[in-house]
């Protein structure tokens, strides 16, 4: 299956575009969440829009997550040795704690300014891996 990757000149490309419509999903929804805690579109019921953006944020990571696997594995050890790359996965890795700590303490609930912290961290530690991800590329 990787040979396919690198053998096939579409492989790649496709690969990023799956990678760049999860990251969108995923961060678009996480902005959409954001700007309801800081009081736009209070119309806007929140549990259920949170629900809702969880959903596809997750759907996100789900499709950045398994195309970034599968543009990983033909180069492991280049990618490995690259900063920019290892940077990316500490990244996600303290994105990942931050979520599972806003979703634990029930932050979306509280909308307390400990939330509205984690929320801006959060969009900021994905701003990040973006850039990260871009700066593969050029190292």
């Amino acid at each position: 299956m990787f040979a396919a990757i690198q053998s096939n000149p579409w492989a790649y490309p496709v690969l990023e575009i799956v990678h760049i419509v999860g990251i969108a999903l995923l961060l678009g929804n996480l902005v959409l969440v954001e700007l309801r805690v800081f009081g736009r579109g209070a119309e806007l019921p929140i549990v259920p829009l949170g629900r809702l953006a969880l959903r596809t944020s997750v759907a996100g990571f789900s499709l950045a997550a398994a195309s970034g696997l599968l543009m990983f594995a033909p180069q492991p050890g280049e990618l490995l040795a690259n900063r920019a790359f290892t940077l990316k996965m500490l990244l996600i890795f303290a994105a990942g704690c931050n979520a599972a700590w806003f979703h634990r303490r029930g932050s979306l609930a509280r909308r307390d300014a400990a939330a509205r912290a984690q929320m801006v961290a959060s969009t900021m530690l994905w701003v990040a891996v973006i850039s990260c991800g871009r700066w593969i590329a050029y190292q």
